[in-house]
């Protein structure tokens, strides 16, 4: 087939094939069974459909590789094998008249710091997958039905680490609003176009019109042609029990053409769709061109975190980078990172969030500090608690890559200089993590002074970025501050190199503001003078201490002087009660103004909400030495805090990461008391609920947070893992005295071995509760196999087993 990057640039729409596995259950797929095993022991089975969906117009076919990799297929396959010899089967039907897309899903583990797998060990796990894909000979890789934003990058790393075939990405969302671990469709496509992703979508989890929301969120920012695969409306129970989709052909197709409203280039079915709805979907689209996405936000770089993405550019409020975290003249901070420490660090943290900083720069670099170790710890740390993007500073290359491979979305990278081999080393770095970075202007031992001299240092480094690929995109350029102590003149030029950096480069710029103050008085005075007179000129940013009430007062006002603070409600919500103080000193009223910033958990209740693994300890320890009872501490704080928890998530104020983190922070404060209510001999004996993920289904991440959920909330969890027959399941129960049996399925095709666990109970007269979860599992299908009780995540998870218990 041609290439398929020439696809992408031409103004034609393109069909992606349909669902598979409904597919293959009517031409044999045993229930339970791998469809990638089946497909070697059937490999005709899986040529038949392919054939199928190109007959119905299908333009790219995706391998029958979903569930590929070696995590998913066990240690005694051939991975690389399976997946060459699932492209070859596509591949010998494609021939050269369609696309072939290597389908890469789900690992069904998260990295760290939401599970045990680094982010590398997930790289190189995808590798071996897609190597096998590219022997195969498949046209480009195609990451689907990913939900977390760590996962859906290293697939991308692992890709370009294999081969230079373009990738293509496509995440599913629970909601418009974001993925399970939190995502918002519009950070996704912030990241993915960061990291010159070139085909991005969604695909899973709804019907056309549902997934259509989705879609709209994406916009603002967009400018990379869509793919699109709905399911065919949302799934239902049919007279046998069976999870079906009822949503015909044409009604899918009418529903799914509105895709073209938003950008879609490629469009396809999931779940529950056949050749028949691809056939539909074709015909009603014609021959309609293709439009490429226009953004609508004006902005030159955006940097993410898994949960935010934070806009810089001329058009957009300027941004405070938080520089606390820096060991240069803290003491404290310096000791405890000697010592890997973090307890400092993360109080700087969350001070400077609670001073309004969107983004938070980490420096380790202290003497007797390993910075390659001490720098992605800490970033893990800080990205585990915190929500906002970080910037990854550090004049140690190692350390900054060591970084990158443990950050979940798009860092800043603080920074790049005309240091021999720093671009060389460091420029493909930020490209293929997708991280934007500062330019420092600076080469060799001398500082560029006047404006034209620093334009000749940045011309260079510009040249070079641009020899190694890297876009424009991902630079920002440092305006360098001197101080105007020593050369006068110093911040004019620095004024009138913002403004070339914006009108003739159309680059955003950042800088470090205390410098320019250096050995003068009233210092916070003439920085904050400087600040708005830098924001007037094009400023996007700048490094400072967000705890100065100056500085967020001349970031405030110049915001509505520059027409960014619509009718000046943000200026208003600051200000509203601001009078002068007249000394000089900090201002009087103004909310945010006024008190010394929160640095921290006060108590367990809060340590608890907000997941404050590090300082909970401490806390504890604070309050036993203060005589409060640890049973008290229970039933008083942890209990109830974890409930709160509980009613965010459920109310989407919290996704998994901060349930997750708040259950973690919970469980060491827990065994922290256990040995004293032990000693009390007060402890009630927990009920013991016996989980398990049903016979041969091998995912197990939803039933491993509901463990984790319902030890919290005092159970006694026997947990017996993935792919468990009923009958060890009812054993374990009938050992242990289990009340509640807990089952988990996520596919279609395991979720009927529920019913084997109910009839056995039931065979054998056992008072045994037993609620079921997963995916796709729905309150119809739990009263028909007869379940006490459903649910589709932890938090409802939790609350059904206490009712069941009443």
């Amino acid at each position: 087939m041609s290439d398929f990057r020439k696809a992408l640039r031409d103004d034609r729409v393109y069909f992606f094939d349909g669902g598979y596995g409904t597919l293959l259950q009517g031409r044999g797929l045993p229930a339970g069974m791998s469809p990638e095993l089946f497909g070697l022991e059937s490999p005709e089975v899986i040529k038949s459909v392919h054939q199928d969906y190109v007959s119905a117009g299908a333009n790219v076919l995706t391998t029958n590789t979903f569930g590929g990799s070696r995590l998913k297929l066990g240690a005694d396959v051939d991975v690389i094998g399976l997946n060459r010899e699932m492209a070859l089967l596509a591949r010998s039907v494609a021939e050269d008249k369609v696309f072939v897309a290597g389908s890469v899903g789900p690992t069904g583990h998260f990295v760290q710091p939401l599970g045990e797998m680094t982010f590398k060990e997930m790289v190189e796990v995808y590798k071996e997958q897609i190597q096998g894909l590219v022997e195969g000979g498949v046209d480009l890789i195609l990451g689907e039905t990913h939900f977390d934003l760590a996962e859906a990058k290293a697939v991308v790393v692992a890709t370009r680490e294999v081969c230079d075939l373009p990738v293509a990405l496509s995440m599913t969302f629970e909601s418009p609003s974001a993925c399970l671990t939190g995502s918002s469709p519009l950070t996704f496509i912030d990241t993915m176009q960061n990291m010159g992703v070139e085909l991005m979508g969604t695909n899973c989890s709804a019907g056309p019109e549902q997934i259509y929301d989705v879609l709209k969120s994406m916009q603002p920012r967009l400018s990379s042609p869509l793919l699109v695969e709905a399911n065919a409306g949302l799934p239902e129970l049919d007279e046998n029990r069976n999870t079906v989709f009822r949503l015909q052909p044409e009604p899918f197709a009418k529903q799914s053409v509105r895709f073209l409203e938003v950008g879609a280039k490629f469009i396809g079915g999931c779940c529950g769709t056949t050749p028949d709805h691809i056939r539909a979907l074709r015909n009603i689209v014609g021959d309609v061109k293709w439009k490429r996405p226009v953004p609508e936000d004006n902005c030159q770089m955006v940097l993410t975190s898994r949960a935010q993405s934070v806009k810089i550019g001329f058009d957009q409020r300027g941004v405070i980078i938080g520089e606390r975290i820096n060991p240069t003249g803290k003491k404290v901070l310096s000791a405890e990172l000697q010592k890997g420490q973090f307890t400092e660090a993360m109080k700087f943290a969350a001070e400077q969030i609670a001073a309004g900083a969107p983004v938070l720069d980490i420096n380790v670099g202290a003497p007797l500090v390993d910075e390659v170790k001490a720098l992605p710890s800490l970033v893990k740390e800080v990205m585990a608690q915190f929500p906002a993007p970080l910037s990854i500073d550090s004049t140690n290359p190692d350390a900054v890559e060591a970084a990158l491979w443990n950050y979940a979305g798009s860092p800043l990278v603080n920074s790049i200089s005309g240091e021999p081999g720093r671009m060389e080393r460091l420029g493909p770095l930020c490209k293929k993590f997708g991280a934007p970075f500062i330019l420092l202007p600076i080469i060799g031992s001398k500082l560029p002074f006047t404006c034209a001299e620093r334009i000749e240092v940045v011309t260079k480094l510009l040249e070079e970025a641009d020899s190694y690929g890297i876009p424009r995109r991902l630079i920002m350029v440092d305006a360098l501050a001197l101080t105007v102590s020593s050369k006068p003149e110093a911040a004019r030029h620095c004024l009138d190199f913002i403004k070339h950096c914006k009108e003739e480069w159309n680059l955003p710029t950042v800088l470090g503001l205390s410098n320019v103050s250096f050995g003068l008085p009233a210092r916070e005075l003439l920085n904050s003078s400087f600040l708005t007179l830098c924001q007037g000129q094009g400023l996007c940013a700048f490094i400072a201490n967000p705890n100065s009430s100056r500085l967020r007062e001349s970031l405030y006002s110049a915001e509505v002087l520059l027409a960014r603070d619509s009718q000046a409600e943000q200026f208003i919500e600051q200000y509203a009660g601001w009078t002068p103080s007249g000394d000089g000193g900090q201002a009087a009223g103004g909310g945010q103004s006024q008190g010394k910033p929160k640095t921290g958990a006060e108590n367990l209740f809060e340590a608890v909400v907000s997941g404050d693994r590090g300082g909970i300890l401490e806390l504890v320890e604070r309050d036993l030495a203060g005589g409060r009872d640890p049973f008290a501490l229970v039933n008083d704080d942890l209990i109830p805090a974890i409930m709160e928890v509980g009613e965010k998530y459920e109310r989407k104020e919290y996704f998994l990461p901060q349930l997750l983190q708040s259950a973690e922070t919970l469980q060491k404060a827990f065994e922290k008391l256990k040995p004293l209510l032990e000693a009390a001999g007060g402890q009630q004996k927990q009920d013991v609920i016996v989980m398990a993920t049903v016979e041969g289904d091998i995912h197990d991440i939803g039933k491993n947070i509901v463990c984790l959920m319902l030890r919290n909330h005092g159970f006694d969890v026997v947990d017996l893992g993935k792919d468990v027959p009923a009958k060890t399941i009812v054993d374990v129960a009938q050992e242990k005295g289990a009340k509640i049996i807990g089952l988990s399925a996520l596919m279609t095709t395991t979720m009927v071995r529920m019913e084997d666990t109910i009839g056995l109970l039931k065979e054998r007269n056992l008072d045994i509760k037993v609620m079921i979860g997963g995916a796709v599992i729905t309150g119809g299908f739990s009263e028909s196999i007869g379940a006490d009780g459903w649910s589709t995540d932890a938090v409802a998870a939790v609350k059904v087993a206490k009712n069941l218990l009443q």
